[in-house]
Parts: C-alpha cells; sequence; structure tokens
C-alpha cells in the first residue's frame, strides 16, 4: 500500500499550480519532496489531504481518498502550518482537543508529548512558543493517531542544531518502524543524511522520481581525483580506455569509472598512487543545477514557465 499522487493538477484560474504530477509514498521510506519556493508542494501536500480539490487528477492513501478514510488521523498525520494555533491554549489542552476530535486518548496526548521533547513545555500557553517549539508540537499533532502515513512541510523550519539533528533521527526511526514519510524542506545537506528517494519538482512538474545516490550521480560532476608521481603514464593508460582524465592542480580528474576500478588498472600496471579518492557533490549542488532556470508557476497557454 501507498500514497499515490496520479497526475495531480491545480490551476488558480490562468496559473498551473501543479501540473500532472504522479508519485508514490512508500511505507518505510522517506521521500524528499524538492522544488523551489512557488513550485508546488504544499499545494500538493493540501490536495494529498483534500484541503485542496484538485482541477485534474487524484490522490489515494492506500487505495482510498482521504476523505473517505474511516479515521483519517490514524492513517495519514501532516505538519502544514505549525502556527496555526490558539496562542491562549498551552501545548497539552491543544492536542487534549484535537484527541477528542479523533476519540484518542489523553495516554497518547502525553505520549507523543514526551516523543517531541515538550514535556516541560507541555502547560506552557503557545503564544510564548519559539518556532522550534511551533515546530515540535507541529509534529506531536502529526502523530497522535500513530498514523502509517506522515506530511512534514518544513519540519525542521526554525530549529537549533540539535533539534535538526533530533529531527533527523526520530524520522529515521519512523520510516524503520514501516511509515512512510514525505518531508519537504530546503536543508538540503541535512535532508541528504536520513532520506531514501527524491520527488523533486518545478513550476509544479515532476522533474525527477528517484533515489537520492542516483540523483547526485546523474546531475552532478562526480569523478574520481588520483595523486601519482607518475601522472602522464596514468594518463595515458586510462585515456587508452577511453576514460576521461583531465589535470586537477597536483592530481588527476578522472570520470566514467570508479575509483576501485581505477585502482585495479593501477595495480595491474605497476603504477604507485598516492591518493584515490572518489569525489561525489552535494544534494545541494545537485538540485540547484536540476532547477537552475525553472520557474514557478505557470500561466495558461504558455509552454514555459513565468
Amino acid at each position: 500500500m501507498s500514497i499515490d499522487a496520479i497526475g495531480l493538477t491545480k490551476r488558480y484560474g490562468n496559473v498551473t499550480a501543479v501540473d500532472g504530477l504522479t508519485f508514490s509514498v512508500e511505507p518505510g521510506r522517506v521521500t524528499g519532496f524538492l522544488g523551489p519556493n512557488g513550485s508546488g508542494k504544499s499545494t500538493t501536500m493540501r490536495m494529498i489531504l483534500g484541503v485542496d480539490v484538485p482541477t485534474s487528477g487524484q490522490a489515494r492513501v492506500d487505495g482510498q481518498r482521504y476523505e473517505e478514510l474511516q479515521y483519517p488521523g490514524r492513517v495519514v498525520g501532516a505538519l502544514i502550518e505549525a502556527r496555526a494555533v490558539d496562542p491562549a491554549r498551552s501545548a497539552r489542552n491543544h492536542l487534549r482537543m484535537l484527541a477528542a476530535c479523533a476519540r484518542i486518548s489523553d495516554d497518547r496526548v502525553d505520549e507523543v508529548i514526551e516523543l517531541v521533547g515538550l514535556s516541560s513545555a507541555a502547560h506552557r500557553k503557545v503564544g510564548g512558543f519559539s518556532l522550534g517549539m511551533h515546530q515540535r508540537l507541529g509534529v506531536a499533532v502529526a502523530l497522535l493517531g500513530d498514523p502509517q502515513y506522515l506530511l512534514l512541510d518544513e519540519p525542521t523550519n526554525g530549529l537549533d542544531p540539535e533539534g535538526i539533528r533530533w529531527m533527523r533521527e526520530f524520522f529515521r526511526r519512523l520510516a524503520d518502524e514501516g511509515r512512510g514519510l514525505l518531508v519537504s524542506s530546503h536543508l538540503l545537506s541535512e535532508l541528504q543524511l536520513y532520506v531514501d528517494h527524491l520527488v523533486v519538482i518545478a513550476a509544479g512538474r515532476l522533474l525527477r522520481n528517484v533515489s537520492v545516490d542516483d540523483f547526485v550521480n546523474d546531475v552532478t560532476d562526480s569523478h574520481v581525483r588520483v595523486v601519482t608521481p607518475t601522472p602522464d603514464g596514468l594518463a595515458a593508460l586510462l585515456s587508452s580506455r577511453e576514460l576521461g582524465v583531465a589535470p586537477d592542480g597536483d592530481a588527476l580528474r578522472v570520470t566514467g569509472v570508479s575509483a576501485a576500478i581505477v585502482g585495479d588498472i593501477a595495480a595491474a600496471n605497476g603504477i604507485v598512487l598516492h591518493e584515490l579518492t572518489p569525489v561525489h557533490e552535494s544534494l545541494e549542488e545537485a538540485f540547484l543545477r536540476e532547477t537552475a532556470g525553472k520557474g514557478q508557476y505557470r500561466t495558461g497557454g504558455e509552454g514555459g514557465s513565468s
């Protein structure tokens, strides 16, 4: 089973915010949902949750529309807008109110408060919370029903480094329990540490639906850095095998092959190596390359982005 977006499209007048998106959120996997500001990520999440009605296409949660689920909060939990809370209400009372609406016990309220690290602030008014504390409360709301799936829109926004690390490890643990997570974030270096799969969009359109490693390898210029006392001999040998070789300061830059194969070729020909390092660019660099020059929303009748 899974959450499936099937040809999801959303238009506002002559502006196309989401254009034919198709992807899945699988159990046991953290899926990163990436795109520039205004690319349609939040709109897509709202359509999955039934908050926004698609112009065309559909979203299914284990084969059903969200609004058809008997107890939707026990299947899908969501953090879309963490600050949508009465500032005069305490964190615990906010959660108790939501739990009562979903027929969830107060014991579960106390459990999620502890899970997200808000026990010491549970009886404080939410109006005095920092942005990071709001995010933790939003995650607690998403977890109330002990759901199979989580949709999390910028969950680490406002967290300090310790909070970001906690959130990363927490999400990884939830996926390892078999839950499916869809997480949007602009902290790409952090996201790269715990995400399994990527859905990348721009101007409302799907660019990539692929594993993290495949995305980075496909989009960026990965290579092998080699330092040897005989660079000319190694370069000639590698070039004869139609591998890409170029000077890189005191090293050689080799493309189109793994570090292991370069090492095997050198060893088989008695060439001494002082350094053999695979170099991979980051998810952030890959994302910037993939989305460069791609706009936000498209207006009706135009082939490009506006």
